[in-house]
């Protein structure tokens, strides 16, 4: 069976999926699908036959088709044990879980594309500047207090709390929100990306990049 990655290079609950198919070695196909603007290929027929949500992240495992970031995440876990993202034991389990939801849940959906798009277009307003800054930095600051002391959030393994905070610091990075006051996440972010499995999920990495 061929795993299917439906993907868009800048999608960072994509990018998630990316790093754990890579950190666990599961051979993988990325089928890119575009969301820019006047292709939007996430709304075409095709797409929405296979994800009626016509969002990124989809998966593919024969023929199982599985929407929504988290839930591929768990899925992965549950199927394909042999690297572990999440800990064995309580509470380190329910603390990686927490720390990723309150990137997934808290932070993303609010400076999502979609919603940026609706706040420019619908009230004329600059989506980029305060409103990105505001989420990003309500969010980092209980992921800052929450995360651990390294190498990685929770301690000398990589968990899915890795695979959640380094996009969403990309994205950071990206709209130049300042982190002065997020070291912790920073360094974390940056041990992260030194492992091979981060750097080739990157979004300048991937086949639909300009």
């Amino acid at each position: 069976m061929t795993i299917r990655l439906y993907s868009y290079w800048r999608s960072s609950a994509a990018y998630r999926v990316r790093i754990a198919l890579n950190l666990k070695g599961l051979e993988h196909e990325i089928v890119p699908v575009s969301l820019a603007p006047g292709v939007s290929e996430h709304r075409g027929e095709a797409y929405r036959a296979k994800n009626p949500q016509m969002l990124v992240p989809f998966l593919e495992d024969g023929d199982l088709g599985i929407a929504q970031s988290m839930a591929i995440l768990e899925y992965l876990e549950e199927t394909y044990p042999d690297v572990m993202l999440l800990p064995a034991t309580e509470p380190e389990r329910s603390r990686v879980r927490a720390f990723c939801n309150g990137i997934a849940c808290d932070i993303h959906p609010l400076n999502n594309l979609r919603v940026m798009n609706f706040i420019k277009t619908e009230f004329g307003a600059d989506p980029t500047s305060a409103w990105y800054r505001h989420w990003i930095h309500e969010g980092f600051r209980s992921a800052e207090a929450l995360a651990g002391d390294g190498p990685y959030v929770f301690g000398n393994a990589v968990t899915l709390a890795d695979a959640f905070l380094v996009p969403q610091m990309y994205n950071a990075r990206r709209f130049q929100v300042p982190l002065d006051g997020f070291p912790k996440l920073v360094s974390l972010a940056d041990n992260a990306n030194a492992l091979t499995a981060f750097r080739d999920a990157l979004p300048e990495n991937q086949s639909d990049a300009p």
